[in-house]
């Protein structure tokens, strides 16, 4: 559970200067400006959690239900939904605005999103295998190499082989907040963070 959070975009990397002169790579992320949508409460839903908005988006490319679900919260239609697990249900109103200033320089966050996606792959690139010898009319090179033993005539589960890597939901523990611009609506995270450039993120504190 936490007590505050947002998403926002990805907008690509860069880097600043601290105090003293050091270079910091900071991932910049356009968070809000987010609306709550909706909130459940434990008494009627099992658990307390927001549902927040993001992106702008024109109201002829919503579909019918979605149109009247945003008419029946009376809130703007948005182009992203999603769900914040808080802990303190009633800091939180129908309509309130989320923005990036709710986060300030120098705290720790988590910070969660799709990895890219790097289509198919053999087990040298997926799980970090060794390969065989290149010479000396070796025929063993960067295949998976051997499944199983004979007596069980077949592959067990979870067996490590070729297959597709990346695409998964990922979180980035305990990485810092370098600086905040409330202005432009930007938070500068230290390092690298899940996803492609334009993708979406989900900033929440430090759990």
């Amino acid at each position: 559970m936490i007590t505050k959070g947002i998403i926002g975009r990805k907008v690509g990397m860069t880097q600043v200067f601290d105090e003293v002169g050091r270079v910091i790579p900071v991932t910049v992320i356009e968070a809000g400006p987010c609306i709550v949508v909706r909130k459940k409460t434990q008494d009627r839903d099992g658990y307390n959690a927001i549902q927040v908005g993001f992106g702008q988006v024109k109201e002829k490319k919503l579909t019918k239900p979605l149109k009247g679900y945003f008419e029946k919260h009376k809130v703007q239609p948005r182009r992203h939904l999603k769900e914040l697990r808080v802990s303190d249900i009633d800091k939180y109103q129908v309509g309130q605005e989320l923005k990036a200033d709710i986060f300030a320089g120098g705290e720790v966050v988590d910070v969660t999103g799709t990895s890219r996606g790097l289509g198919f792959a053999g087990p040298i690139r997926r799980h970090g295998f060794g390969r065989g010898p290149m010479t000396h009319g070796s025929k063993y090179h960067r295949r998976v190499g051997s499944l199983q033993s004979r007596a069980a005539a077949r592959v067990f589960k979870g067996r490590r082989m070729a297959g597709r890597l990346g695409g998964d939901r990922v979180t980035t523990k305990n990485v810092r907040v370098v600086k905040v611009d409330p202005e432009k609506n930007l938070i500068l995270i230290g390092g690298s963070v899940p996803g492609a450039t334009g993708a979406l993120v989900t900033i929440k504190e430090r759990v």
